[in-house]
């Protein structure tokens, strides 16, 4: 288990106006976490912020982090040889081959000639790489490239490893083979990750914050959050709401023209027939971690307004 504790954190901003903007606001977790910790939120929400800071990259403007009780600001050298990170804007060395990136690596990290080889080695023959090891990076494919730079932090031993956004851009098929490599890794690492794909946290994660406008909304497992919403079931209807049908529930009209009724299995049920009645198009699913993410805050394509990450 690794703990992880934060108290009150934010970071604030000011443009070239002179105006402030918070990225974070007064953000507490006190955590014991194995597996995946996965932040999710709209855009500009803070998650960026926040794994910079709780990674050392970032001065947070006041609050607290101690990642396994280490102060991350007063002692980031000590946090920085625990940890390694892969940020949005990683790339490979475009002139190195994949085998000579892994290497380079680790030899800033400082491990010797031979360790380096020896590590590179394995951890290309763990990910099934052997074939790409020697190809420049314009070579391999996009998915091929975010497991070279996964396989290149893990080669390093690193016990938490920081993944922002990795399977951004991703076609389907890549973004899977990578969360077969993640739910891999989990067993012997912390990783903590943020996505825009809502199925790929729920997918994932074994501890989900949801943070909105630099706060947070909602923390636990996927079950501690369903639970919390109080509504385990989620009915999409396709046609127009009347809003006479009494309910118990809560009602979310959608971007797309759709409404989102959240309720209990006696109300579903009772709204279900009516719908049936009415010939109205529905479905009626359990409630995903994307159904209580728009009912909490709403579309987590939209941009926020203010926010700097």
């Amino acid at each position: 288990m690794v703990k992880l504790t934060v108290r009150n954190l934010s970071k604030n901003y000011k443009d070239k106006k002179g105006k402030s903007s918070s990225a974070l606001k007064r953000v507490s977790l006190d955590l014991d976490i194995n597996g995946i910790f996965t932040l999710i939120g709209r855009n500009g929400a803070g998650k960026t912020t926040f794994i910079r800071i709780v990674s050392t990259e970032l001065l947070p403007t006041t609050g607290k982090v101690y990642l396994e009780g280490v102060d991350v600001v007063k002692n980031p050298k000590d946090i920085r040889e625990r940890i390694a990170v892969i940020p949005q804007e990683a790339a490979l060395i475009p002139w190195m081959t994949a085998r000579e990136n892994i290497y380079a690596y680790l030899l800033w990290r400082g491990f010797s000639f031979k360790e380096a080889k020896t590590r590179t080695n394995a951890v290309l023959s763990r990910f099934k790489l052997e074939k790409y090891a020697d190809k420049l990076p314009r070579k391999l494919s996009g998915g091929t490239k975010r497991k070279v730079l996964v396989a290149l932090v893990i080669s390093s031993d690193a016990k938490i490893i920081f993944l922002d956004e990795p399977t951004t851009g991703l076609d389907p098929i890549s973004r899977r083979e990578l969360w077969e490599v993640l739910n891999e890794l989990k067993k012997e690492h912390l990783i903590i990750l943020t996505t825009h794909y809502l199925e790929e946290a729920e997918e994932l994660s074994d501890y989900i914050i949801i943070l909105n406008k630099g706060k947070l909304v909602k923390g636990g497992t996927i079950n501690d959050i369903r639970n919390a919403i109080g509504y385990p079931y989620a009915i999409k209807i396709f046609g127009g709401f009347n809003k006479k049908i009494r309910l118990k529930g809560k009602v979310v009209k959608k971007n797309d023209g759709t409404f989102q009724v959240f309720s209990d299995e006696k109300s579903a049920n009772n709204l279900a027939k009516k719908l049936i009645k009415t010939k109205i198009k529905f479905s009626i699913n359990p409630t995903s971690l994307e159904d209580i993410f728009y009912m909490l805050v709403g579309d987590i394509n939209k941009e926020e307004e203010n926010e700097n990450e």
